[in-house]
């Protein structure tokens, strides 16, 4: 068959090398793939890729059609059957030509650029791919076909250089997205050379820009008018420096406020409304705050025009009904002979091929596990194409009411106009956000459209309306991680622009965000916020949480005198007001304060003031927390009996109901206190505990029990073992720029310069040499290691397998499962280990699936302390004697 192939590739291709391998993988077991993603992601670059890399793609099995400058998609099978070359001989034409020229031939079409023509497109790939049985498509859109059997895969942005990994060029270099941005620079300016300390210029540029490829090409087109800071600083205005794309490219293309505004042509009114009020958001948002801050209305009788009144919004919305009306009763809407189809085609492949039981049949691949808490179904609010792109210009006011907006956010999402945000979502919660660029587009339409005023005030709101709802439940909120956690840029925005305003929402929304930093140890900026409320509030009721939150981040910071001093008038505060759990927290910041300075008995004096007071409250979390703080106070005066005792009433309270973090603090506590009782044994387990139930990655909650089990291995005479613990703690301390309690370091510090004495130098430098080398799940694994650990561990794993033992009789690990857990035990995140064993992300975690389930265990800390626990001998780098 004649046609026009491939398109030759004008620039050379830059990283995505994984994503291919997939893309190469699900194209041989599927005949639809479809690429869906924003404007500028890189869709047409990876699909010409991708299909000259198939067999035979370069020598005609593979064929080129672009459907960007095509507008009726009436004419879409004549402009296939011209760009594949085939012709309407006897008495065939369109369809029916297609079909006879393609027969059983092995062929890829290419089809770029579907989404305004995505009705049409849907209707030809399933007519074609009924009648034409060894054909394969692959399209670009940015949103699904929605034809049965389709394999959507979502592109995502250009890696990214790791976060904190500033300083290591390599690092930096190695990223996807700077790499794009280096290699386009030097075919924008051959004498272009990165000098020195400019790879992190460059890594900010692409961080900035999302790692949009569009963008960073762009961007990198700049360099030879201006310097790589230049670029920088111009980012402020995104839309305007990124323009002169290629003039060969499609006009969407050659600049990114075109490429964005091709996809928001595609809108209906409704969905444009809402996509421009999203823009506020910049931290990103769920559905909750899509709702507060897009809707205008909750009911027919406020002003602005209700689209349900124009068009049935429902899943499955009757086009003869609402978008036309049928003249003659046969189905002809449009007058042209013709039925128009729903917006939906709907299939079995989600009931019976293995999809993603939508009822769609479209399985969606983009290397990322979906599970039950997806909330978008690809099908929601369709719209027949030869009605997009109507509405342009300023449409009448739009009335958007709460439950509109989920449909709306994902029809955005699916028409990549907003991107899931993946990773730490809580259970059950989708969170999404809008690429810079798209963001900076569509506060420029919400200017234009009169609203900013208006949806910038619903913004801060509901945020302060989150932050009220935050403060009746408990009397220590600033140690609680709060509902205002994941909005902190989005509180920090409004923070920001009710300061600007001198709006009365300023000092609530500003005590929040101080109230995050403080947790964050972000502390001076934390104290600067503060102070401005301090500044703008004289009533006592309402400076009482902003002095005690001050106090607190006065003694993280060693300022002792001004933290004694916003304790003690944020006490005098309370005492004067009506409520008695603003004062309890003001007395437990002043017994902080005095803490931190060293005053332990008059410590002691004000937890135990506070204690009484916490117990006319009713609220028995409160009383535990506050009781943890009064037998802390009381080892620090060396009053561990007494401790000991608080401990026992506390403990099982803070375990049941007290957030992770408060419980990590107080087992440590009480290991601290059995240490002080000479009970070595009891304190070990406690300290083993911590370890077990802190959260992964690197965090204080880890650091106090490594040191207090560096104490234990002293106590025991395991002079190596608590050098390395030692050594180990302390290079964690320096990685993640913390400083401990002065008088439990000065605890540690004692014991463990005795241990010096003891240990020839060699040795000690052997010892804390190795101790620097353990880290991750491996330094955790280590740590447990020991006689008094395992009856932990074997409690751990039984509890973890809801009753298996740990028994010989377990099912052996493959050596695949095997080969991943022991990179488990190396401290590797899924990304790594992936990329260690040229694997997908998603394939690493049905793996680790598989060896819990073996294992009977549930946590990787757990399948780090089984896989190390069955290596003989001691760690990698490890000597057992001096």
């Amino acid at each position: 068959m004649p046609g026009r192939g491939l398109p030759p590739a004008l620039d050379a291709f830059v990283g995505r090398e994984r994503e291919l391998s997939r893309l190469h993988t699900l194209l041989r077991s599927s005949r639809l793939l479809t690429l869906t993603g924003p404007g500028g992601v890189g869709k047409t670059r990876l699909a010409l890729e991708l299909a000259g890399r198939v067999r035979g793609g370069r020598t005609g099995r593979a064929q080129w059609v672009a459907l960007d400058s095509l507008q009726d998609g009436e004419l879409l099978p004549q402009a296939l059957a011209a760009a594949l070359g085939v012709r309407e001989r006897g008495g065939r034409a369109g369809i029916e030509a297609l079909v006879h020229a393609l027969g059983t031939r092995t062929t890829l079409i290419v089809l770029d650029n579907c989404e305004h023509l995505a009705e049409a497109c849907a209707r030809l790939a399933a007519t074609l791919l009924a009648r034409c049985p060894r054909l394969r498509l692959l399209a670009t859109s940015r949103e699904p076909l929605r034809v049965p059997g389709e394999v959507v895969f979502r592109v995502g942005e250009l890696s990214l250089s790791p976060a904190g990994e500033e300083h290591d060029t390599a690092a930096l270099l190695r990223s996807e997205a700077v790499r794009l941005f280096l290699a386009r620079a030097r075919t924008s300016d051959a004498a272009f050379e990165l000098g020195s300390g400019e790879a992190r210029t460059v890594a900010e540029i692409c961080r900035r820009l999302d790692g949009l490829p569009l963008a960073i090409e762009l961007a990198a087109g700049r360099v030879g008018s201006l310097s790589l800071p230049g670029i920088l600083h111009g980012l402020d205005d995104q839309l305007s420096l990124l323009t002169d794309g290629s003039r060969t490219g499609p006009g969407r293309h050659r600049e990114l406020g075109a490429a964005i505004d091709w996809s928001h042509r595609l809108l209906d009114p409704l969905e444009r409304v809402v996509f421009r009020r999203l823009s506020v958001l910049g931290g990103g948002f769920d559905a909750e705050g899509a709702a507060e801050v897009c809707a205008n209305g909750g009911g027919d009788d406020e002003r602005g025009r209700d689209p349900d009144r124009d068009w049935d919004w429902d899943w499955d919305w009757d086009w003869d009904r609402d978008w036309g009306r049928d003249q003659n009763g046969d189905g002809d809407v449009r007058g042209d002979g013709e039925r128009a189809v729903s917006g939906e085609i709907r299939g079995e492949g989600g009931a019976h091929g293995g999809g993603t039981g939508r009822g769609d049949g479209v399985r969606r691949w983009d290397g990322v596990h979906h599970g039950d808490d997806v909330h978008c179904e690809d099908g929601a609010h369709r719209e027949e194409d030869v009605h997009r792109g109507e509405h342009v210009g300023q449409e009448p006011p739009i009335l958007v009411r709460p439950e509109q907006v989920l449909r709306v956010v994902c029809a955005l999402e699916a028409k990549s106009l907003i991107v899931r945000v993946r990773g730490d979502e809580p259970q059950g919660t989708a969170r999404y956000r809008q690429l810079s660029a798209i963001r900076a587009y569509g506060m420029d339409r919400l200017a234009e459209a009169g609203e900013l005023s208006d949806t910038w005030n619903r913004a801060p709101d509901w945020l302060a309306g989150k932050a009220a709802g935050a403060v009746t439940p408990g009397v220590f909120l600033d140690t609680v991680e709060g509902p205002l956690a994941r909005e902190q840029e989005n509180l920090a925005a409004a923070v920001a622009h009710s300061a600007a305003h001198s709006d009365h929402r300023h000092v609530p929304l500003a005590v929040a965000l101080a109230r995050l930093q403080y947790q964050q140890e972000q502390l001076t900026a934390a104290r600067t916020l503060l102070s401005g409320v301090l500044e703008r509030v004289r009533g006592p009721e309402d400076r009482n949480a902003a002095l005690a939150l001050a106090a607190r981040s006065a003694c993280l910071q060693d300022d002792h005198a001004a933290a004694l001093a916003f304790a003690q008038e944020a006490v005098a505060a309370g005492r004067t007001g009506r409520h008695p759990g603003r004062l309890a927290n003001a007395l437990d910041a002043l017994a902080a304060a005095r803490l931190c300075r060293g005053e332990f008995s008059d410590a002691v004096a004000v937890f135990a003031e506070c204690l009484d007071v916490v117990r006319t409250l009713g609220c028995p979390l409160d009383l535990a927390l506050c009781r943890h703080h009064l037998a802390w106070a009381l080892l620090q005066a060396g009053r561990a009996a007494e401790a000991e005792q608080l401990m026992q009433e506390c403990l099982p309270e803070l375990e049941t109901n007290a957030p992770p973090g408060q419980v990590t603090a107080a087992l440590h506590t009480a290991g601290a206190i059995r240490l002080a009782l000479g009970d070595v044994d009891a304190a070990e387990r406690r300290f083993a505990e911590v370890l077990l139930k802190a959260p992964p990655g690197e965090s204080f909650h880890g650091l106090y029990p490594l040191e207090g089990l560096a104490i234990v291995a002293a106590e025991r005479g395991d002079l190596q073992r608590s050098l390395r613990l030692y050594a180990a703690a302390a290079a964690m301390r320096r990685r993640i720029d913390t400083e401990p309690e002065a008088h439990w370091w000065g605890q540690v510090e004692a014991v463990v310069a005795r241990v010096r004495e003891r240990v020839h130098p060699s040795g000690v430098s052997a010892a804390m040499a190795a101790g620097r080398r353990l880290r991750g799940a491996r330094l955790v694994a280590y740590a447990l290691r020991g006689t008094q650990v395992r009856s932990v561990r074997q409690e751990s794993v039984q509890t973890a397998g809801s009753g298996r033992v740990d028994a010989v009789g377990q099912p052996p690990l493959t050596g695949r499962e095997s080969a991943v857990a022991e990179l488990v035990a190396e401290g590797m995140t899924n990304q790594q280990i992936a990329s260690h064993l040229g694997l997908a992300k998603s394939t690493v975690a049905g793996h680790l699936d598989r060896v819990r389930d073996k294992l009977g265990v549930r946590s990787r800390t757990q399948i780090a302390v089984r896989v190390t626990g069955r290596v003989a001998g001691p760690e990698p780098g490890l000597h057992t004697d001096v």
